[in-house]
């Protein structure tokens, strides 16, 4: 079956100061990591709709009738404020939508949501992606963590797969290629860990509703999923086809 999916961060802007003697300049770029997961999904013959970091205060979708576009939403690497602060409500201290509350109605009516890590996903970096407090924390299938939320695996550290059965991981077999880290969190009663990594949940599904939710605790490019896992392993697209095709029903 085919699926629709939004997903909506994955890209950033660099900016690099150059300093020469007393001379200085800086010089920016943009920069996309969707690109793997992209693939991916294409490849299992999904529509990928992606949403730039800076374009979801503007534009990520507030209402049942918008996010009804799509069968999944997948959110990466993008934090809480970007898609609560919409520029009528940050800059004219107009009142807006509360998008995550409408994300999780979504949700509960029968959509798919699929939170994948990164230093802006669930608490985040120094706590910035804050989705803690948001009314979406509920609607996934774990609980986050207070403070900056990060486990830094630099010698790399390879899954744990608990149920390789379920549907949601795609029939991938076999090891894993080691990852550089993840988001720490703590499944909720009720839900299924179907992999760990450093005894942690990597991959969760719950029901939530009439609909489904499942995280991936890593990242989905590098530098937490280095190119042996996102680019050279045949298991990648199982992998999140898996999730997407699950949490699609």
């Amino acid at each position: 079956m085919v699926s629709r999916v939004l997903i909506a961060g994955e890209s950033w802007v660099s900016q690099s100061t150059h300093i020469k003697g007393v001379d200085s300049f800086t010089t920016s770029s943009y920069v996309t990591g969707v690109e793997p997961l992209r693939r991916a999904l294409e490849s299992r013959g999904h529509e990928v709709e992606h949403m730039p970091a800076h374009l979801v205060p503007a534009e990520f979708p507030g209402d049942a009738d918008a996010l009804g576009r799509y069968d999944v939403v997948v959110l990466s690497d993008i934090g809480a404020n970007s898609i609560q602060l919409a520029p009528q409500v940050f800059e004219q201290a107009v009142p807006g939508t509360d998008r995550l509350g409408a994300l999780r109605a979504w949700v509960a009516d029968g959509g798919g949501l699929l939170m994948v890590g990164g230093y802006l996903s669930f608490t985040g970096f120094e706590g910035k992606a804050a989705f803690r407090n948001t009314a979406l924390h509920e609607a996934l299938p774990v609980e986050l963590l207070p403070e900056d939320d990060r486990v830094e695996l630099p010698a790399g550290a390879n899954a744990e797969v608990t149920a390789a059965g379920h549907a949601a991981l795609g029939g991938v077999e076999g090891e894993w290629p080691a990852l550089l880290g993840y988001n720490r969190v703590r499944a909720r009663e009720n839900t299924d860990v179907l992999a760990t990594l450093n005894g942690d949940p990597l991959v969760a599904v719950a029901g939530y509703g009439e609909g489904r939710s499942a995280v991936f605790t890593s990242d989905c490019s590098p530098h937490w999923a280095p190119k042996p896992f996102c680019e050279e392993w045949d298991g990648y697209a199982r992998v999140f086809g898996g999730l997407v095709e699950w949490l699609a029903q």
